[in-house]
């Protein structure tokens, strides 16, 4: 029987781990941490009873893609629930609070926005109902032929854009604020061409499929999937620092659910110098610094909509979420950065305790962010939500250090696992026709830092594996390798 190991236990790393053992591979997965998950981990940080997502909350493209298709996790514990508003934008002025709010309906979302409603259906409402087919275009390496090719150009042409042309011509400032803040998502500055591709994914998925939570807090992702790696005959091994592939003992495929950094130290020695300098050169996006609240009673924000969204968008108007993710690209701390606040409570009652609900924030700041934003991430919520300081019963700091700490996959703070720049969301890690071969051999990396890039999707390990699988059934692989090896000493 052939030899798997995964290093790393991120939803990447599980899915590559499942996917090798659905072929027959005897496959053992290696952990850094204590706990297994990555970005799907979930704790009670601030009060017994109240469950909070450590780093992903909500996850539209992992309820229907090549892996979710394929793998069952349902019946292993996972379930999705969604919340009745999928996300708002709150915005200052009007008596009762202003804003725009997204709904699963197009038509629903567009009537908000009077004259502008046109606009937004033309921009939504085109693609929304061929996003299942779209989707599985763009969830894979940019480098294929589309089956798909008319309705992913629909897709292709606003993402292509400028996120801030999109919003000038969307006309509305209540729908263009909604749109920058989907938009910003993608940690990058919204003036560059590109910068458009995740909100319209995000935004289109929102109408599709909504924004789930998984039912019970995020770490349900990763212990359905290990629950399914481990009837494949599958195993998760904690607590094991992988620092170089020699500790190994010679597996026919390795797959490294790593930053390509992270991975170019493991392959010290092995990789062609050109990858490996790619890899060093790597480049990683701004951070988040993280703040969960138990809040009682739930945050009394002025826009009523938003108090039944799962996602808030937190920075105000259109000009001034463009502003921030430029100050935060840029290494400059803004005074009012761009928050994301998650109220997955109302898909998922259970994470509640009576009264008191957890609410997760995370505001947007520069790479290596050393200070305390959590007064900055209190004002903000405080403008649009008076009140809400004195409903906070407790909170839970993790800082930009504590984030990279806990995860070394988030280097400087990067929960995206590298910048979204115009480059890099074509080609990423690097440029070539195999992104998650390292160049070595058998070993290949499956992290969010390769395509389709970050979410708990999984999709980064899934095809990496197919990747590995088709080499090694045409005999490539390490022993094939150490093999051809021993013949050219022999012959020497």
């Amino acid at each position: 029987m052939s030899r798997g190991v995964v290093v790393g236990s991120g939803p990447n790393g599980l899915a590559a781990a499942i996917t090798l053992a659905a072929a027959g591979l005897e496959v053992t997965v290696l952990e850094a941490a204590a706990v297994p998950g990555g970005g799907t981990r979930s704790a009670e940080v601030t009060v017994p009873g109240l469950v909070h997502d450590e780093c992903s909350g909500f996850h539209p493209l992992a309820l229907d893609n090549a892996f979710s298709r394929r793998f069952d996790l349902a019946a292993h514990g996972l379930r999705w629930a969604a919340p009745p508003v999928q996300y708002a934008h709150p915005l200052d002025g009007g008596d009762g609070g202003d804003g725009a709010a997204a709904y699963r309906s197009v038509d629903e979302t567009a009537d908000q926005f009077g004259d502008s409603a046109r606009r937004y259906r033309q921009l939504f409402g085109s693609i929304t109902g061929k996003f299942d087919r779209i989707a599985g275009e763009f969830l894979q390496p940019m480098l294929h032929v589309p089956r798909d090719p008319f309705p992913l150009a629909q897709f292709g042409i606003p993402a292509a854009l400028p996120a801030t042309w999109v919003a000038r011509w969307l006309r509305d400032e209540r729908a263009a604020a909604l749109w920058t803040g989907v938009a910003a998502h993608a940690f990058h500055p919204l003036t560059t061409p590109l910068s458009s591709a995740i909100g319209v994914a995000l935004g289109t998925a929102a109408h599709r499929y909504g924004w789930p939570v998984a039912v019970g807090g995020s770490a349900t992702i990763s212990r359905a999937m290990i629950a399914l790696l481990e009837s494949l005959g599958g195993t998760v091994v904690t607590d094991t620092t992988v620092t170089s592939l020699d500790q190994l003992d010679s597996p026919d495929v390795v797959l490294l659910d790593t930053s390509p950094q992270a991975a170019a130290g493991i392959l010290s020695g092995k990789q062609p110098e050109r990858v490996a300098r790619a890899y060093r050169r790597y480049r990683h996006g701004p951070a988040a610094f993280q703040v969960a609240f138990a809040v009682e009673d739930g945050i009394p924000w002025s826009y009523e909509p938003a108090r039944r969204a799962g996602t808030i968008h937190v920075a105000g108007s259109s000009s001034e979420v463009v502003a921030a993710e430029r100050d935060t690209w840029s290494g400059r701390m803004p005074s009012k950065p761009f928050l994301l606040v998650g109220q997955q409570y109302l898909a998922d009652p259970d994470r509640a305790a009576g009264n008191l609900v957890p609410v997760d924030a995370y505001a947007h700041v520069p790479a290596g962010f050393t200070g305390d934003a959590r007064q900055l991430v209190v004002d903000q919520i405080e403008r649009f939500a008076p009140g809400f300081t004195r409903r906070i019963r407790a909170s839970h700091v993790r800082a930009t250090a504590t984030i990279a700490a806990d995860n070394p996959n988030y280097v400087g703070g990067d929960i995206t696992t590298g910048a979204n720049s115009a480059r890099q969301l074509i080609f990423r890690p690097r440029v070539a026709f195999d992104p998650y071969s390292t160049g070595v051999d058998g070993v290949y990396l499956c992290s969010a830092a390769t395509p389709p890039g970050a979410g708990a999707h999984g999709l980064c390990g899934f095809h990496a594996a197919n990747s590995a699988l088709k080499k090694l059934e045409r005999g490539g692989g390490p022993q094939a390798s150490r093999q051809q090896d021993s013949t050219q000493q022999g012959s020497s």
